[in-house]
């Protein structure tokens, strides 16, 4: 006889399959008390550009760095920025970084600055992720949201994604979803050459 599907087997059922089919959750980050809750929001990488005439500043966001210096995307205005948003708990932020380290090593020398946004994550982890994939820009600590939240151009949960902003610090162009350096690379070069 086989057992009864009854409604919470089947929500169950269903979650696990989201989590193995979509990646829609991720695990427990740490065990310090910071960044339990790592569900995320799986894209598809698909890109979505903004004409200058339609696009929204970012507000002022700030904070610490991994590294404990103080960050502020302010600082980089006039300076084409690419923001990424990740977490060591992510396998496409993983996949997504020598990409992202490759198209600011090419780009740095002319004007464009990289900030990582380390979402809902344990410090320790986030800087063994850096280590180990040799990331050199600097990320914002962001345990608990508030910094990816202020963006309001990314989805709360949306991990990893990406936005690429002009001199004005305006949103030029949005990855939700993990990027390439094919992708990614094009759109820096087209917010350089904006004057």
């Amino acid at each position: 006889m086989s057992p009864r599907v009854t409604p919470a087997r089947a929500a169950v059922a269903a979650a696990a399959l989201c989590g193995l089919l979509a990646g829609c959750a991720g695990t427990s980050a740490s065990g310090d008390g910071q960044g339990s809750d790592t569900r995320f929001v799986s894209g598809d990488g698909n890109v979505t550009e903004y004409k200058a005439a339609g696009r929204k500043a970012v507000q002022d966001v700030g904070g610490d760095a991994l590294d404990g210096r103080p960050v502020k995307l302010a600082d980089l205005k006039g300076k084409v920025v690419v923001v990424n948003f990740w977490a060591s708990w992510c396998a496409p932020c993983r996949g997504e970084a020598p990409s992202l380290e490759q198209v600011y090593s090419e780009n740095k020398a002319k004007g464009v600055e990289f900030l990582g946004v380390n979402f809902k994550d344990s410090k320790a982890n986030a800087q063994a992720f850096e280590r180990k994939l040799k990331v050199t820009y600097p990320s914002l600590f962001d345990a608990d949201g508030q910094v990816t939240l202020a963006f309001r151009a990314v989805p709360p949960n949306a991990i990893p994604s990406t936005l690429v902003l002009d001199r004005q610090g305006r949103v030029a162009a949005r990855i939700i979803g993990s990027t390439t350096y094919s992708k990614l690379n094009p759109l820096v070069a087209k917010a350089l050459a904006e004057k």
